[in-house]
């Protein structure tokens, strides 16, 4: 399919236009149907394993997930489908719920028997509220019935204790609105909206679930499904509720896009890439939003056009036209056990945007630069334990992690790499397997790094956050953040540690194609910086990482550095943009190259009770 020709004064940032957005969606739907079964009622794409819910469930993803994008596709043309897209999702259903639980070429696994099946219905429920008039309507009685038998199951107390809880609402929206099972629907929407009211931790942040999993996650799943829901119903005392939330969420989210259109890579299902967008675009969808229309499309198209443009080089897509587990193009270090050929395509939920009308000033207003290209900003998000830099100059974004972890993380297991690392960028890393992680300061024990393990967030601030984590037995590390400008200053105080204990600060993974990384030893390191391979990351292979080493000198030792990550063209030395004075044991002050200045004082936090470090 030809490309539409862009708009620049329309769309000076990006070029892009709704036309665009209708022809990518057209394009990747077009691109999964030779991988359909005989009567379309699973997609089995092809990928290097399955997931460890098996081919079957892979083959009812690949099926429900491109539904979801066939319906934001026709939903938005009120109907039009001049490719047929519904045509072949309504044979697919009839096929796919005819016998489910059968192990033949069509029929699609049963909740009773593979529980990932429950995350597909909230793809299959939403895509038929969508296009109820154009699709829904339109089946007769017997496939009608299947395919409510099929959903009624999840109804059912979620199996797993997170979003998942919001599948069963969606599915329980989906068929109130049908009249089906409407009482016991309405009891599945109160009891899923009340679990996950138990992570609201105010200023627009969830927790997913009982843990601090801080991610993308908040935005594409614990935001979408309620306020989308709401609105869909339209029902105004919910939406009085998670619109505000919503507004709140995306005053921080939009600061975690790359003037490049990158989001931040961090925490889990990174593989769904532009759905990134989704949020923002459901902000405008509801009119709960801090964003005007124009600095919404240049979010959306920015991260769309990052991942699907051809000749950027990034390969989201293979020769195929298939999106593939991975970054930019298959990488799969960082792809989830749960996650099979077909998980990609909940990037779909980034075409939400198509639900607007063509006329709506999200489509025909001017794009607005985003904050990464408007000023130099830090941000702290407090509920979450983490703090956002970005700088105008390069467009750049760094995400600096004192409180995120995941839901799996214990003192000594080994780190999650999507959520244990300091700091996270649009244009580095993380490290992988068996390479020495990026942004990590540890205790090096007869040669072997100590993890992080969970951070217990200890504050924020306009310029700094602060955490602490205990790496070993008896031993806390305390670690703070201030960042001002493109410079981070890294202070970490080791208490407990044997004196005589190795240390290392690791700073930015970069690629040789990638921006300028900077590490300078202030206070307790040894003068010079070495540097380590880390291997491949999402951003490319033989990546680079700068070390600081030094040794603690008694049961309370300071290490203080200064780092910097930028895209300008030959920067200056980080230790030209601060003065550092170490004044004390636990305190520094800072000042910075425009003069202003920051202290830190850490002697507070070195009293933290023996309760507090057990329960990190």
């Amino acid at each position: 399919m030809p490309t539409p020709p862009e708009n620049r004064e329309l769309s000076p940032y990006t070029g892009w236009t709704r036309a665009h957005w209708e022809n990518a969606a057209d394009r990747l739907l077009l691109d999964v149907r030779p991988f359909a079964s005989p009567r379309r009622g699973l997609v089995d794409l092809p990928g290097p394993r399955p997931s460890w819910s098996g081919p079957r469930s892979d083959g009812l993803e690949g099926w429900a997930r491109t539904f979801l994008l066939a319906a934001l596709r026709v939903a938005g043309a009120h109907g039009e489908d001049p490719h047929g897209h519904l045509d072949r999702y309504a044979e697919g259903l009839a096929a796919g719920t005819e016998e489910p639980g059968r192990e033949d070429r069509e029929s699609w696994p049963l909740m009773a028997d593979t529980r990932q099946a429950v995350v597909e219905s909230a793809s299959v429920a939403l895509g038929l509220r969508l296009t109820r008039p154009w699709l829904w309507d339109r089946l007769d009685d017997r496939t009608r019935q299947q395919v409510a038998d099929w959903l009624r199951p999840a109804l059912a107390p979620s199996p797993v204790d997170n979003n998942w809880w919001l599948f069963g609402l969606t599915v329980a929206g989906f068929l109130q609105d049908a009249g089906i099972e409407t009482d016991r629907a309405a009891a599945t929407i109160d009891r899923s909206l009340a679990r996950v009211e138990d992570w609201y931790l105010g200023d627009g942040w969830y927790s997913d679930g009982d843990n601090r999993a801080f991610d993308h996650y908040n935005a594409w799943a614990l935001h979408f499904y309620p306020a989308l829901h709401a609105h869909l119903a339209g029902d105004r005392r919910l939406l009085d509720t998670y619109g505000p939330r919503l507004r709140a969420h995306l005053d921080d989210y939009v600061h975690l896009f790359d003037a490049d259109g990158a989001p931040v890579p961090y925490g889990r299902s990174l593989i769904y890439r532009f759905a990134a967008a989704a949020a923002p675009w459901l902000g405008t969808l509801t009119g709960h939003t801090p964003l005007t229309p124009g600095a919404t499309r240049r979010l959306a198209s920015g991260t769309l056009r990052y991942f699907l443009e051809p000749g950027e080089g990034r390969g989201a897509t293979d020769e195929r036209g298939l999106l593939t587990l991975g970054w930019h193009g298959p990488y799969p270090p960082l792809v989830q056990e749960y996650s099979g050929p077909g998980s990609p395509y909940w990037a779909s939920k980034g075409f939400l945007g198509l639900l607007l009308p063509a006329d709506h000033p999200a489509w025909t207003d001017p794009e607005e630069p985003l904050p990464a290209e408007r000023a130099d900003t830090v941000r702290a998000f407090a509920p979450a334990g983490l703090l956002v830099q970005t700088t105008a100059a390069d467009g750049l974004v760094r995400l600096h992690n004192h409180g995120s972890n995941h839901v799996h993380s214990a003192p000594g297991e080994e780190d999650d790499p999507g959520y244990a690392r300091h700091a996270y960028s649009t244009r580095t890393g993380p490290s992988t397997g068996t390479a020495a992680a990026d942004n990590h300061f540890a205790l090096l024990v007869d040669g072997k790094a100590t993890t992080r393990g969970p951070a217990v967030p200890l504050g924020t601030g306009p310029d700094r956050a602060v955490s602490l984590h205990h790496p070993l037995p008896g031993v806390r590390v305390l670690s703070a953040t201030l960042a001002h400008g493109r410079a981070e200053l890294r202070a970490h105080l080791v208490l407990g540690a044997p004196e005589g204990t190795p240390v290392r600060q690791t700073g930015w993974a970069v690629t040789p194609e990638g921006p300028h990384a900077q590490l300078h030893p202030v206070h307790g390191y040894r003068p010079d910086a070495g540097e380590l391979p880390t291997g491949e990351t999402l951003q490319g292979p033989g990546t680079r990482t700068l070390a600081l080493h030094g040794t603690t000198s008694g049961p309370a030792t300071l290490f203080v550095a200064l780092a910097s990550l930028t895209a300008e063209p030959d920067p200056a030395p980080v230790s030209d943009l601060a003065n550092v004075h170490v004044t004390g044991p636990h305190t520094l002050t800072v000042t910075w190259q425009n003069g202003t200045t920051a202290q830190l004082d850490l002697e507070a936090r070195a009293s933290i009770n023996s309760r507090e470090c057990s329960d990190a």
